[in-house]
């Protein structure tokens, strides 16, 4: 079995954030860059765990992204990817980045697509869908479970008020979320071995971007916390109709 895991690049959560050029580019200095959660944690984990089930099996990674993605790159493959491939191109558009996945996938002839449910920078959640599309295959999302039975996969997702229990016969791609694997630390012979594995540099096929970023806004800062006597009941009352905010 083939397995494609797709892996971005997105700032540590404890980054502070910060734009520039008059709030249309994000101010990358000193943050700490790392694989999205929901690719490492669940999507590559996942199909480490089958692989380990199945030593036949071969874990390919994917991102698209400039050279600066090349040590997230390497940790990927230090914990457990077999080969890597880096679309040389930057891009906030999801149709782009999911033309560019789609190419490489065509050519690899894979059984299994795993993404993230969404990246934690811009919480898109549009990459699985729109790469199911282009390869003609089978989606499901927000999935929390994937059993492997021969070529049929059963796969749980969260739906409103439950859970949903979907079969499919592969090919497939799936979008994992919390609940599909538990974080795994690279070891020191993954770290070693990642230095030699393939990492294959491709140009990105011509294709349109659909969106672009205007700016950015940061939200607004968190008023002071107002203490209240529990003596004065109308003051209490008086704030909470003109000036509390229900968000």
């Amino acid at each position: 079995m083939k397995i494609l895991v797709c892996i971005s690049k997105t700032p540590d959560t404890t980054s502070k954030i910060a734009f520039t050029d008059g709030n249309t580019k994000f101010d990358e200095t000193g943050v700490q860059w790392i694989i999205n959660p929901y690719d490492e944690w669940y999507s590559l984990v996942r199909a480490i765990e089958l692989k380990e089930k199945d030593p036949a099996t071969t874990i390919h990674l994917v991102t698209v992204g400039a050279a600066d993605c090349d040590p997230i790159i390497r940790k990927a493959l230090a914990l457990g990817g077999d080969e890597a491939f880096r679309v040389n191109t930057n891009s906030t558009d999801s149709y782009y980045i999911a033309v560019q996945i789609a190419s490489v996938a065509k050519n690899g002839s894979y059984d299994l697509v795993f993404t993230g449910k969404e990246a934690i920078d811009y919480n898109g959640s549009s990459i699985g869908g729109m790469v199911a599309e282009m390869l003609d295959m089978p989606y499901v999302s927000l999935a929390t479970t994937f059993d492997l039975n021969g070529s049929t996969a059963t796969i749980t997702r969260e739906i409103e008020g439950g859970d949903e229990v979907n079969e499919v016969s592969l090919p497939v791609v799936v979008s994992c979320q919390k609940g599909m694997a538990e974080q795994r630390i690279p070891n020191m012979r993954g770290i070693m071995a990642a230095r030699t594995k393939p990492l294959q540099v491709l140009e990105p096929v011509a294709t349109e971007t659909l969106t672009q970023l205007v700016n950015f806004e940061l939200p607004p800062a968190k008023a002071g916390v107002k203490l209240v006597s529990p003596d004065n009941v109308g003051e209490l009352v008086r704030l909470l109709h003109e000036e509390a905010k229900v968000i």
